[in-house]
């Protein structure tokens, strides 16, 4: 699992992400993380989309620069996982905005209720950078049976 040389400093991505371990270590809130972080990214692109679609791009393009400043391979698949989220957000047609608001609300609650049992506050109390930290984590398991680094 290690990803860097043992003589370097970490990077910034090993760093945030073994940050964001910390307050995700039980196998609860794990799983919950793992259906509600793609979940929530997926209904807040629609939910942005809803305002205007160009509220949606600019926002996508600033995340894929910030993902691009942490990890080529972790953009490289970002931007895959966010195209396939876009063609979801276009599948929802006219039902977009009620699917995106309920699914929204519902996978935050569950985000909460995992937090709570796992007796640790969000990540993203302390840095709203987290909330992109999120998907990083939740992808990260499938980078690694792939045996990806990044």
């Amino acid at each position: 699992m290690d990803t860097m040389p043992l003589d370097e400093e970490p990077r910034r991505i090993d760093q945030l992400l073994a940050h964001y371990s910390l307050s995700h270590q039980h196998p609860v809130n794990e799983r919950i993380h793992f259906l509600a972080v793609p979940l929530i990214m997926l209904t807040l692109i629609g939910l942005m989309f809803e305002i205007h679609p160009a509220v949606a791009y600019v926002f996508l393009a600033a995340s894929m620069v910030y993902y691009l400043r942490l990890s080529l391979v972790f953009s490289a698949v970002m931007a895959i996982w966010t195209a396939l989220m876009l063609m979801v957000v276009f599948a929802m047609g006219e039902h977009r905005l009620l699917i995106c608001v309920s699914v929204f609300v519902g996978a935050w609650v569950l985000q909460f209720i995992g937090h709570k049992v796992e007796g640790q506050k969000p990540s993203f109390f302390e840095d709203v950078q987290y909330l992109w930290v999120g998907p990083l984590f939740v992808l990260r398991p499938l980078l690694l049976r792939f045996k990806l680094t990044w």
